[in-house]
């Protein structure tokens, strides 16, 4: 008999993961402060490998439009500039030959409309995630009279498992909407 404690418990880690993909999608977005997530995704060739670029310099943030990365071994500077460069991130380096200095610049209108339909499309896709989510539960649920649950138990699984989706759908937009106001915010 297949255990519908199992079935709803790994539908909501599902949902629980495509919960915080989506907040770790959103910190990259750059919303016009400094975050040092938003360099996150630069890859720095060290050694051969490419690695974070967290591994090889600590990143710091002075003040709401800079951010400091201090390179760990002095002849990374370059290849530290590099990474970003070549990066999505779409800020330019300054360096001083010790340390790499990231201005932040201003969001124009158009921009920020730009990121906070990138923020959308990214809620959308965790709502997505959350949906698949429900709807493995719900088919493993029905299997799962064949094996010899009741149709009665079947039928309050499926309504926890529609419970559990309607709170993380709500989860996504709350976290959207916070997004959107951080970005929308001048």
């Amino acid at each position: 008999m297949t255990d519908i404690q199992v079935i709803k418990k790994k539908s909501e880690e599902k949902m629980d993961a495509a919960i915080t993909f989506l907040d770790e999608e959103l910190a990259r977005i750059r919303a016009g402060k400094a975050n040092p997530k938003i360099l996150d995704g630069v890859k720095v060739a060290y050694y051969g490998n490419m690695v974070p670029l967290s591994n090889v310099a600590s990143i710091n943030t002075p003040d709401a439009k800079t951010l400091l990365i201090t390179p760990w071994e002095r002849k990374m500077i370059r290849d530290i500039e590099r990474a970003i460069m070549n990066s999505n991130v779409g800020i330019t380096p300054e360096n001083n030959g010790e340390i790499i200095r990231l201005l932040i610049p201003p969001l124009t209108e158009e921009r920020r409309r730009v990121l906070a339909k990138q923020a959308k499309q990214e809620a959308e896709n965790a709502k997505i995630s959350v949906r698949n989510a429900r709807r493995d539960a719900i088919e493993a649920l029905k299997k799962s009279i064949k094996d010899g649950v009741s149709e009665d138990v079947e039928k309050d699984a499926e309504a926890d498992v529609q419970k559990t989706h309607d709170r993380y759908i709500k989860k996504v937009d709350e976290i959207y909407t916070v997004k959107e106001k951080e970005i929308m915010t001048v």
